[in-house]
């Protein structure tokens, strides 16, 4: 079922985001954040297309708080999660790092992910317990290096303030990024484009292909609560994760004496 997902997400990029790309105006929503006419159009065709492939329903993020809650309490045996324009303040702002995210998820957990950047020309995939890929090609969680030479992809206004101190002033890597893309974060750090991620409130839609797709690759993640990142509510999760698990474990190990619950 991979190649079909694979090409829905492609067509919705290509009919009804790239012909909007760098020609769009934007909205800001209840939450601060933006809407555009690309979000509502992508959605809507993703849930037109998703249950023609495996009839369960599809939660998107530009569906009402009370509706998303509801799909997710009512579809635990099978729910299409997706995010039809990552990256939308990117993508209003004509910059190419924004994508599509699919995920089809069961009990909680994703079995299968896909992340369409259509302005880079990268589709990364992953299936639960069958691997991970980018364009074909299979991705690997590849060397370890030390955590004071990785580079660090960290969304630093939603820290706390022990930890934003922290990552700043007494920064234990060599260098951090933020593209303003949760789902690209994801997929770069399988891909090995960066080592470690934080950050302290992603969504539902913002880790539900991405995680599987790192963990598939070889990577490891929790939050900052649980080894378990399955566990908890959906909403706002906390992610601590690293491409390879030694620089997992020096990296949380890092991150954990910070917390202001370590004091």
């Amino acid at each position: 079922m991979l190649a079909p997902v694979q090409e829905i997400a492609r067509r919705v990029a290509h009919e009804e985001i790239m012909p909007r790309f760098r020609h769009v105006t934007a909205a800001i929503k209840a939450d601060g954040g933006l809407l555009t006419e690309a979000d509502i159009a992508a959605q809507q065709a993703l849930m037109d297309w998703l249950p023609q492939l495996v009839p369960f329903p599809v939660l998107g993020e530009e569906m009402t708080t009370d509706a998303q809650q509801f799909l997710w309490a009512a579809n635990q045996a099978g729910l299409w999660v997706v995010d039809p324009v990552d990256g939308t303040t990117n993508f209003a702002r004509g910059l190419p790092c924004f994508s599509v995210s699919i995920a089809l998820m069961r009990a909680g957990r994703p079995v299968l992910g896909v992340v369409y950047a259509p302005a880079l020309g990268e589709c990364f995939s992953a299936v639960a317990g069958h691997g991970a890929w980018c364009n074909g090609e299979t991705l690997r969680s590849g060397a370890d290096v030390p955590l004071a030479e990785a580079v660090a992809a960290i969304d630093i206004k939603r820290l706390s303030a022990d930890l934003a101190v922290g990552v700043v002033r007494n920064r234990p890597y060599h260098a951090q990024r933020n593209f303003g893309a949760s789902t690209l974060d994801w997929c770069w750090l399988a891909a090995g484009r960066m080592d470690v991620m934080l950050h302290c409130s992603q969504k539902l839609w913002d880790f539900a292909a991405g995680a599987l797709i790192l963990q598939e690759a070889g990577g490891q993640v929790a939050t900052l609560e649980s080894e378990d990142f399955w566990v908890g509510k959906p909403w706002q999760r906390s992610v601590l994760a690293a491409r390879t698990p030694a620089l997992f474990a020096e990296w949380r190990e890092w991150v954990l004496a910070r917390r202001p619950s370590a004091a």
